[in-house]
């Protein structure tokens, strides 16, 4: 019997048979081939890494199943499908679990034939990713900061290079996401923290502050120093997602220098045009993502791999099931 990911409590979980029943007419079922864990979200709430009253708090009760990056094979389509076949491999947003029948037909893509699984199940942390992009105006010319150098990060590093960035840099004190960040286009990167080299921010943008600044991390203090680091009526973009908000302050240069703060939430855009484009853009090779599955975990050892992603965080990037 097929099993799901849950997890039963904090730093607790589980795999939980699925119940098998008859496929309705508008539903396909599709096994899965594998799915990437998103660190940030996903060790947030199996640590339980949030303030009581916020957003967090609401959504993460228990038993609660993790995962929204997901790749599958059709093995069986309703009449009242049209255009899903079995064999087709898919791009889907559901939950970790070796099986899944769905009749949110709407939520799922296929994958185009010369996309390569591994890279295909980066679709959902770039589509967060493209919703950072797309509300920070990003232009061509744009001077553009990334904050954090994570699977989001490094996302956001790269849809401002397609986007027509002139400048783009990252700031991120650990080696490996500094070398993915290169390899992904960033025109320099920073290997400090960001409080560090606030002062020293005009040498990377030929003596200006960037236009816009992307904060990836979810760290609450780091959005002082993202506004520290914008330009007179500059762009603050915050994608990453604390579980403490009520730790993030303005500073004076919000008022004075007139900065624009955007929140960039996964449900502000729609999925699948964003995914279309990701799949566009991984066939024409203007976006990578070939080097960025670090480990690879049977999704029958789970427990290892958020042992892996809270032990060894400076050693990971793309932590993927195996089905």
């Amino acid at each position: 019997m097929p099993q799901k990911l849950i997890f039963t409590g904090k730093q607790q979980l589980a795999l939980a048979p699925i119940a098998p029943k008859p496929l309705a007419p508008d539903e396909i079922r599709a096994r899965g081939i594998c799915s990437l864990m998103s660190t940030g979200t996903e060790n947030t709430v199996y640590n339980r890494l949030f303030d009581p009253g916020t957003h967090w708090d609401e959504w993460a009760k228990y038993p609660f199943t993790p995962g929204y990056s997901w790749i599958g094979e059709i093995v069986e389509s309703g009449a009242n499908v049209p255009g899903l076949k079995p064999g087709q491999r898919i791009a889907a947003r559901l939950p970790h679990a070796e099986e899944h029948t769905t009749n949110r037909i709407d939520r799922i893509i296929p994958i185009p034939d010369n996309v390569p699984t591994d890279e295909a199940a980066w679709f959902a942390l770039a589509k967060i990713a493209y919703t950072g992009a797309v509300s920070g105006e990003i232009r061509l010319g744009s001077r553009v900061l990334v904050i954090g150098g994570g699977p989001i990060g490094q996302m956001a590093l790269r849809w401002a290079r397609v986007c027509g960035a002139r400048r783009t840099v990252l700031v991120d004190p650990l080696p490996l996401r500094q070398e993915m960040a290169t390899r992904g286009g960033a025109h320099a990167v920073i290997g400090q923290r960001i409080d560090a080299v606030i002062d020293d921010m005009p040498a990377h943008f030929d003596g200006e502050l960037p236009d816009i600044v992307i904060d990836t991390t979810g760290v609450a203090a780091v959005f002082e120093s993202a506004l520290e680091c914008c330009r007179p009526r500059g762009t603050v973009v915050v994608l990453g997602d604390t579980g403490s908000p009520a730790s993030q302050h303005l500073s004076p240069r919000v008022i004075v220098h007139g900065i624009r703060i955007v929140g960039a939430h996964d449900g502000l855009f729609e999925t699948r045009p964003a995914v279309e484009l990701f799949f566009d853009y991984l066939q024409d090779q203007r976006f990578n993502t070939s080097d960025m599955i670090t480990h690879r975990v049977d999704f029958q050892d789970a427990q290892s791999a958020y042992d892996l992603a809270n032990r060894e965080r400076e050693n990971t990037m793309g932590i993927l099931f195996q089905y």
